[in-house]
């Protein structure tokens, strides 16, 4: 019986999640996925999994992943030292030329073969491909005191998105196949910029009118100030949140990326504690969901 009772809980879960098979179908999802799912071994093919169920059901996911840990590695293996400014990787030609390789020619085919491993079918890409993202140099400010103008700082080949190319990732999707993107630019003059993911994803997302962006995080979600976890929160209490300072330090950017691409046109936005298997399916396909969502 107890046996009976087991098939008969898989089932309900599976009628659950009907409704939103069906509202996502043939939708696009686009995800940013980075931390510590990137670098488990189990959750790596946790993730691969959710990845092509998604596909076989009729969704079209779009994954931009990140890579810092791992540029990090290589730099420190080549007696480079990493250095930021206000989190931000300060990038020299040099450094450039380590995060495109690392970002390109190793995460982004690691993860397009583990998809493909498991029965999908991947294809990487990189911004520069097709001129996919045109981006423009991205300076940083700093305020030293107040009524007086902030200092400009120059952190080199950091870039930020101007323009994102869409044809060749429709192409992909309407071909069967999954776009797997590592998040570099390439400028007017046809210079490699490094870009941070979470915003490479907003503007992706915002380009193909997403019906959803997930951010995968090594936190739980967005936290209220007495640090429980906020399910659902709109811009204006966003707004409110960051005026007060309850979100700061590496959530801001999570944010403020999630608004721009909310009132880009994108319908939903999630930020997922990637640590939990099957994060992306329990927020997608279940009536509660975890993390936290933003709407408009």
């Amino acid at each position: 019986m107890d046996e009976m009772n087991e098939f008969v809980e898989k089932a309900s879960v599976l009628v659950e999640a009907l409704p939103y098979m069906r509202r996502f179908f043939n939708r696009t999802i686009v995800i940013k996925y980075g931390g510590h799912a990137m670098v488990d071994e189990d959750l790596k093919e946790n993730f691969t999994r959710d990845v092509l169920l998604m596909k076989y059901i009729g969704i079209n996911p779009v994954v931009v992943h990140g890579g810092g840990p791992q540029i990090g590695n290589v730099l420190k293996k080549l007696g480079k030292e990493s250095r930021f400014v206000q989190g931000m990787r300060v990038t020299d030609e040099e450094t450039m030329d380590i995060v495109e390789m690392v970002l390109v020619g190793k995460v982004n085919k690691e993860i397009v073969g583990l998809i493909n491993r498991h029965g999908g079918k991947a294809v990487g890409l990189s911004g520069k491909d097709a001129n996919m993202i045109r981006a423009e140099k991205y300076y940083l400010s700093d305020e030293k005191a107040k009524d007086t103008p902030p200092e400009i700082i120059d952190i080199g080949l950091v870039g930020k998105v101007k323009e994102v190319n869409t044809s060749v990732i429709n192409t992909l999707i309407a071909d069967g196949a999954i776009p797997v993107i590592a998040p570099t630019g390439v400028g007017d003059n046809g210079e490699t910029y490094n870009i941070n993911a979470d915003l490479v994803a907003g503007a992706i997302a915002a380009a193909l009118f997403a019906e959803k962006l997930i951010l995968l995080t090594d936190v739980q979600g967005v936290l209220n100030g007495q640090k429980e976890l906020i399910h659902t929160m709109d811009d204006r209490m966003a707004d409110r949140m960051i005026e007060d300072g309850t979100i700061s330090g590496g959530m801001y950017p999570k944010i403020k990326c999630c608004l721009k691409a909310l009132r880009s046109g994108v319908h939903k936005t999630h930020i997922l504690d990637g640590r939990v298997k099957h994060a992306i399916l329990l927020e997608m396909f279940t009536d509660r969901g975890i993390g936290t969502e933003i709407v408009l």
